[in-house]
């Protein structure tokens, strides 16, 4: 048969539509998102009948009808989807770093069914301002005089130099002047705010007399900036947040600390080395604080800069403020967040980057043995075993730091292990593991213990 013979054997698109199992589909999304995915998929296959062998032709031409549902059920569905997170990375940053919890959710959701008082004060019934719906919680958590919220960290940054130092100098050690994911660097968002860049010191050492000798009338504000990103070891030296609050109060300059990650209680009791807390850096001297809602706070993204009113204010009023102002929801998430650090063991509960964070290897093993055990029974496609595994908090803290943990490993018995994972993918909710020594690793860290039977039953079902 020649091309035109099987480009005549192409169904009409109103043939499609009348059949039971597409009108079907007509009726869950649409008869117009419906149409314009059968259009689609009819110009793949007119393009495969151009361009295609002819056996792959035959087949694509006799399962066309066969195979249009499925397809026109991934057409329709939203790309951006809830997956199961069985990588072992807490923040995970292609899988959207700190998952929210209930306590953080419920507080979205009652600001998302209808209208809110954003920026509304109910009290005088007159215009309000939006971030003060947070900015409460913020300095009663972390015992400041006021907090500005922007929509990430980088936007903290840019605003606070834009603000404070525009066509000035900032003092930077050199040993900070660090890139974050994406390619976004300290110098580049330094210029982006109109701020000058003073480098001082060496990679590895950078003492307070480097900074007093770079203050001149043209210094705007100091600035140090945490790498918890990387580690500098050996033969290092750094200026501490006291020496510079001191410098800066002799100078009548701001001292501003970027954490990056913002870390609200000391990490050692979950077995991690001490990071240190916005807290600390507030009662050290520094004037300002900025770091991330979504990475080790386990909040929603935001970039939050907290310390003294008079500095916050000048970002409030700048013009800058709009353009990195967050949304309802964001100040809905953070609210809560905020609200469950009043108490630490509620906070430790109720917000899920710490809840993992405190889960014994005991109980990961546990749990493990029962995801297992309830795939064994179900005859899933794979000789399946418990082992003991190391995971990483990721998202660009804690460089260096591990946990103990436990994984299910999975060994296919029809398939090879890549092709089995691109399947996983491909699940209604897909799962998304790794593959280590020739095996599938599922990583219970981060598998809520609540969805481990759901989660059996989808593999199950899937692979039956």
């Amino acid at each position: 048969m020649n091309r035109n013979d099987y480009l005549k054997n192409i169904p009409k698109v109103d043939r499609i539509l009348k059949e039971h199992s597409i009108q079907a589909l007509c009726d869950a999304f649409g008869r117009g998102l419906v149409t314009e995915a059968v259009r689609y998929e009819l110009a793949n296959l007119r393009s495969l009948i151009c361009a295609g062998k002819e056996e792959e032709i035959d087949r694509a031409l006799r399962d066309f009808m066969i195979e249009l549902p499925e397809k026109i059920r991934e057409f329709s569905a939203f790309s951006l989807r809830k997956v199961v997170n069985a990588t072992g990375i807490i923040l995970h940053t292609n899988l959207g770093r700190a998952p929210l919890g209930k306590v953080q959710m419920d507080a979205v959701m009652q600001v998302m069914a209808g209208y809110s008082n954003l920026e509304y004060d109910l009290s005088t019934g007159t215009r309000g301002k939006r971030t003060e719906h947070c900015s409460s919680w913020i300095t009663r958590v972390v015992g400041c005089e006021h907090a500005a919220v922007v929509n990430n960290n980088a936007a903290a940054v840019t605003l606070m130099l834009s603000a404070l130092s525009k066509d000035k100098e900032v003092i930077v050690s050199r040993g900070e002047l660090i890139e974050i994911g994406g390619k976004f660097r300290i110098p580049d968002v330094m210029k982006q705010s109109g701020a000058c860049l003073r480098e001082v010191g060496t990679t590895n050492r950078t003492r307070i007399s480097d900074y007093e000798k770079a203050i001149t009338e043209n210094t705007g504000a100091i600035m140090k900036v945490h790498t918890s990103n990387y580690k500098i070891m050996g033969f290092t030296e750094e200026a501490s947040v006291e020496e510079l609050a001191e410098l800066g109060a002799r100078y009548h300059l701001p001292v501003i600390v970027d954490l990056g990650s913002g870390v609200l209680i000391n990490l050692e009791k979950f077995g991690l080395t001490h990071e240190p807390t916005v807290q600390e850096m507030l009662k050290k001297g520094a004037d300002l604080v900025c770091f991330s809602g979504d990475k080790l706070l386990g909040g929603p993204q935001a970039g939050i800069i907290a310390g003294k009113r008079k500095y916050i204010e000048k970002m409030e009023n700048h013009p800058l403020m709009r353009t990195f102002r967050p949304d309802k929801c964001t100040i809905a998430a953070l609210a809560a967040t905020f609200r469950e650090y009043l108490e630490e063991d509620r906070a430790i509960k109720n917000i899920p980057v710490l809840s993992m964070l405190s889960r014994s290897p005991y109980e990961l093993k546990e749990q493990a043995e029962t995801l297992s055990s309830l795939l064994q029974h179900g005859n899933f496609p794979a000789c399946l075993s418990v082992e003991e595994s190391i995971t990483r908090m990721g998202g660009g803290s804690l460089p260096g730091e591990e946990l103990p943990g436990y994984a299910v490993t999975i060994s296919p018995i029809s398939m090879s292990c890549e092709k089995m994972a691109a399947k996983m993918r491909k699940m209604p909710t897909p799962v998304v593991a790794h593959i280590k020594d020739n095996l599938i690793w599922m990583e219970m860290r981060t598998i809520p213990e609540n969805e481990v039977a759901q989660l059996s039953q989808d593999l199950i079902r899937f692979f039956a």
